[in-house]
């Protein structure tokens, strides 16, 4: 029993769609990293700058005083004082990126529907250039194959009036 549930899973594992999406969740992990350090260490110290010298890493509000009273320089030394603290930079950081992330998954959504749409575009091209060559019929002005001798809609006799 246990050997008929292994074998099911393993094929269910070695699914390509599977396994693309096991390549999909690392490149995204690798992906979530690069971003969130392009906004703690790119995009939001020259914002701070620019909004009065704020470091967004210490933007926090004191809910409730530690062993030893507010203020504190930094959520490093209100932690330590086991002050209970809002974390607003944190979560500006954790919006920032989420951002960046979605707009970065639209990009390539949008370019592999492009991609798409182009290469059925092509597909189509070819099923055109495959399909037998076509007349049109004189008296009901269809089009039928052009070997045919009898036309499939009007029920012409075709071979006299077409050579």
């Amino acid at each position: 029993m246990l050997k008929h549930i292994f074998s099911e899973f393993k094929k269910f594992a070695m699914r390509g769609n599977v396994m693309d999406m096991a390549v999909g969740i690392i490149i995204g992990a690798a992906f979530t990293k690069i971003v969130d350090s392009l906004v703690k260490d790119i995009i939001m110290p020259p914002l701070g700058l620019i909004l009065g010298k704020i470091d967004f890493a210490n933007l926090f509000f004191v809910l409730k005083d530690g062993s030893t009273p507010a203020p504190y320089p930094s959520l490093e030394a209100a932690k330590t004082a086991g002050a209970v603290t809002l974390n607003v930079g944190f979560f500006l950081n954790a919006v920032i990126s989420f951002v960046i992330v979605a707009f970065a998954v639209f990009v390539l959504v949008k370019a592999m529907n492009t991609l798409r749409e182009k290469l059925d575009g092509e597909d189509q091209k070819e099923k055109k250039a495959d399909d037998p060559p076509t007349k049109q019929c004189p008296y009901c002005c269809t089009d039928i194959p052009a070997k045919a001798v009898k036309c499939p809609h009007c029920t012409a006799d075709l071979n006299n009036s077409l050579k």
